[in-house]
């Protein structure tokens, strides 16, 4: 199913560069093409070479524009070879168009300005070396080919030195723009976790007023319970215990989640929290689970550990709640740093192409917890045909991730 990303800010910030920079060629290029128009004597030299370097030109800036539009450009490696092919495509139009008496060769500021956009100063500078190096080469080039009238060096000077000037305004520039963006979206950060704060607080006394009192309740009810059992009722008083520390559970998970904190599990208890989960689904509703890990005792680290466990069992409760499912298989392998997991059920299975329009927070909250943890989340089911639940997470994650 196709699935529409959202961006960062910074992301669509440099999404939106990348478009400008892409428009800005696009003029360059029918405007050079129009110069020619006007002036044909431009290319008497050579005018096949100006002919093909200009409309390449044309046609490769128009091509860019259009995947830029769409979201295909904008990593590094894309804008070091734009740039490249830029220096290059211009100075093929210099060349053929009058050398160093070209009226082309403020196109060199082009690539200078992208280069200081994406990269600053340590972009800008080599950009435009490069770009006085080409057209020091192409003066002396034509020159000695007595094809072109040398210009004085005073003027080469003059323009090597706007270049290089206009390199270092545009390098700064940008430069200052970035930190300017940084110091915004940290300021936007502050204030997001400031307003999640303050709104999990007021969850937290509503709570506190409401759910939690009700879960002290239940606890005190079941204590009394339990006491008026008889010593022979053995069996049902140590269930009501383990509803009892079930729900003091809950209750500790509920308020550690309200401070901010993450609900910690053991370290190494992974397959011993698993098997408490199959063996209450087995002994209270009758259901076969079957275990199985590869190697029996997992290596992960505590937060790796622990998203994979509440992933597990949002997917077990959701087999107890919609699937009707009889018989369910976890198996969980590890192999040389790569976790891979499943759970597959027998039950009535649901169309695939409702996913989206899933209302609960069950499946949301399973890919939140995956990619959290630098992983991928797969769905496979059909209707009448169960459903598998399976995650991949590469040593990649884990080397990144707090042990």
């Amino acid at each position: 199913m196709p699935r529409t990303e959202r961006l960062t800010p910074e992301d669509a910030w440099v999404l939106q560069r990348e478009k400008a920079v892409a428009w800005l060629r696009c003029v360059f290029a029918l405007v050079a093409v129009a110069v020619i128009q006007i002036n044909p004597d431009r290319i008497e030299h050579f005018p096949t070479l100006s002919v093909y370097s200009m409309g390449s030109f044309l046609l490769y800036s128009l091509v860019n524009a259009e995947l830029t539009r769409r979201g295909k450009l904008g990593s590094p490696v894309i804008g070091f070879l734009t740039t490249s092919l830029d220096v290059v495509w211009i100075g093929l139009i210099v060349f053929s168009t009058g050398g160093s008496q070209t009226p082309f060769f403020f196109y060199y500021s082009f690539p200078v300005i992208t280069a200081s956009v994406r990269w600053g100063l340590k972009g800008s500078i080599p950009v435009a070396l490069v770009g006085v190096a080409i057209y020091g080469v192409i003066r002396l080039t034509l020159a000695a080919e007595g094809k072109d009238t040398p210009i004085g060096i005073d003027t080469i000077l003059i323009r090597s030195l706007y270049l290089l000037l206009l390199a270092g305004i545009f390098g700064y520039i940008s430069e200052f723009e970035k930190r300017q963006n940084q110091k915004l979206l940290a300021l936007s950060k502050t204030a997001a976790q400031a307003a999640a704060m303050q709104e999990r607080r007021r969850i937290m006394f509503e709570l506190h007023d409401g759910i939690l009192q009700s879960l002290a309740t239940m606890i005190l009810r079941l204590e009394g319970c339990r006491g008026r059992l008889s010593k022979t009722q053995t069996e049902l008083a140590e269930e009501i215990e383990s509803a009892e520390n079930l729900t003091r559970a809950s209750m500790k998970e509920i308020r550690q989640f309200l401070a901010g904190k993450d609900t910690p599990i053991a370290s190494g208890t992974l397959i011993d929290k698993l098997r408490e989960e199959a063996r209450f689904l087995q002994e209270g509703l009758g259901l076969d689970v079957i275990l199985e890990s590869e190697p029996e005792s997992l290596t992960l680290p505590a937060i790796i550990e622990r998203e994979t466990y509440y992933i597990l069992r949002e997917a077990l409760t959701n087999v107890t709640r919609h699937s009707h499912a009889s018989r369910v298989e976890i198996r969980l392998e590890q192999t040389n740093g790569t976790l891979r997991g499943s759970l597959t059920d027998d039950g009535v299975g649901f169309n695939q192409n409702n996913i989206n329009n899933e209302t609960g927070l069950g499946l949301t909250g399973m890919r939140e917890r995956i990619n959290k943890i630098g992983g991928e989340l797969f769905i496979e089911s059909a209707p009448g045909c169960g459903t598998k639940v399976s995650f991949v997470v590469p040593p990649a994650a884990s080397a990144d991730l707090p042990s």
